[in-house]
């Protein structure tokens, strides 16, 4: 089966979100395509092998680099999408080619994307929710939780740089937000929560190894059974995204 061709977005707005955080607004008309209810789902922004959006630089043959993220938000009707990059990473290794360029996109500039590509739905059929994130992953559970029965009760543990980057989720009365900064341990916060009575839904994203040390809390401490576990790690700490993508291949290939 041939894939879709690109499709190229402008950018609407740009929105320093928090000291960490930038926001982009992206329009194309081809975003009248994605389903309605692709807030949350994940987008691949696509670039030449400079780190920039012109594909046309492109040799023959050759391929773009990919990054992931999630669409926070989607409007049909405006036939636009909102994206969140975490702007405090610096080096290379990290910060890599999307959020070098969300940083310093500026209304008018145009990049290409491929997706939408889904994640897996958080499992509703549960006395109780559990969801964790670091920055990283801050707008996927925006999404999610709104998703979220009314009812709902539990936690969304986030982790965020610093206390200025903690912004407004809306989410179910009864899911208590706690906020963390990088210096704490997302894990080990997690550990320390009281386990609530009843089956317990988790969704969890966030850096590799955290993501490792909670995956076997929740199956191998708690008992949570695998179709009420959604977990991923969204990056690893000094590692490219390809190399991230040959290590969660790898660990998923070994759990």
């Amino acid at each position: 089966m041939k894939k879709p061709a690109p499709l190229q977005l402008t950018v609407l707005d740009s929105i320093q979100v928090t000291p960490n955080m930038q926001r982009l607004v992206l329009k194309g008309d081809g975003l009248v395509n994605f389903p309605e209810d692709c807030s949350g789902s994940y987008i691949k922004f696509l670039f030449n092998q400079a780190g920039g959006p012109d594909l046309s630089l492109l040799g023959s043959g050759q391929r773009p680099s990919m990054r992931t993220y999630t669409i926070r938000g989607f409007s049909k009707a405006n036939r636009s999408i909102e994206v969140d990059f975490v702007r405090h990473l610096s080096n290379d290794l990290t910060n890599g080619f999307a959020a070098r360029w969300a940083i310093n996109a500026q209304v008018g500039d145009t990049i290409n994307i491929a997706g939408p590509g889904n994640i897996k739905a958080i499992n509703t059929h549960a006395d109780w929710f559990l969801m964790v994130a670091d920055m990283t992953a801050l707008p996927a559970l925006s999404a999610k939780i709104r998703q979220l029965p009314g009812t709902a009760k539990g936690y969304a543990v986030i982790q965020v740089t610093e206390k200025s980057d903690i912004q407004p989720i809306e989410g179910p009365q009864n899911m208590q937000l706690i906020w963390l900064t990088q210096q704490e341990s997302l894990a080990a916060k997690v550990k320390s929560l009281d386990w609530l009575d009843g089956t317990a839904s988790i969704w969890t994203a966030c850096e590799f190894d955290a993501m490792r040390e909670l995956r076997s809390y929740f199956q191998d401490d708690k008992q949570v059974d695998r179709e009420h576990i959604y977990i991923s790690s969204y990056w690893k700490n000094g590692v490219t995204e390809d190399g991230h993508k040959a290590i969660k291949q790898q660990d998923a290939q070994q759990s």
